[in-house]
């Protein structure tokens, strides 16, 4: 690439921001189960997140896009295109994540590897739910986001069902949580906002 390549390609980039300042940051839901409690979770993050005024924050429910299963479909499906260019206008994420058997949900899975470029030089954010807080599903959406290269987050907020939900299915977080899931909002706010130099 030419300097002046270089040079017009950087000031588009600092004229995006100017006309851009705040970051995109899709709240993703990782479930699509019948009863799940995961929108009840987003709908909370949202709520602390929309409050800071630090970023455009939106709800992103993988279950609206209806994927079909990876290696399974023509590659074609509208849902599918749709949720690549969903991706592709975002600068971060917050995956809300359920445990199933140690791990992160099929949906949630499928989800992830349904796009490519589009995940690319993006921050994440994590927060699980769970058992023991959600924390085994975490630690390998963390090993997939890497290989995605995503960069996620160090602070983790971590709700259990037996302490957060009622019945283990309304949810009633602890107030101790808020700090956890700002300090991690902050995080992924200036990382995305770091990340968008780069791409």
């Amino acid at each position: 690439m030419s300097f002046f390549s270089n040079l017009f390609g950087s000031a588009s980039k600092e004229e995006e921001k100017m006309t851009n300042p705040k970051v995109k940051i899709g709240i993703i839901l990782g479930s699509t189960r019948q009863g799940r409690v995961s929108p009840q979770v987003g709908e909370w993050v949202k709520g602390i997140a929309d409050k800071r005024q630090d970023a455009d924050y939106e709800i992103v429910d993988i279950a609206d896009f209806k994927l079909p299963f990876l290696g399974e479909g023509t590659g074609q499906e509208p849902g599918l295109q749709a949720w690549n260019e969903k991706l592709a206008s975002l600068d971060g994420f917050v995956f809300i994540v359920q445990e199933y058997n140690h791990s992160i949900t099929g949906a949630l899975k499928n989800a992830l590897d349904s796009a490519r470029e589009a995940w690319n030089d993006k921050a994440a954010g994590i927060v699980s739910y769970g058992s023991t807080g959600g924390a085994r599903a975490a630690e390998h959406l963390r090993g997939i986001l890497g290989e995605l290269k995503v960069a996620d987050v160090r602070t983790h907020p971590t709700l259990s069902l037996f302490t957060d939900f009622e019945n283990m299915s309304t949810f009633k977080p602890a107030e101790l949580h808020l700090t956890n899931v700002n300090a991690m909002l902050d995080e992924v706010v200036a990382w995305s906002g770091a990340l968008r130099t780069v791409r």
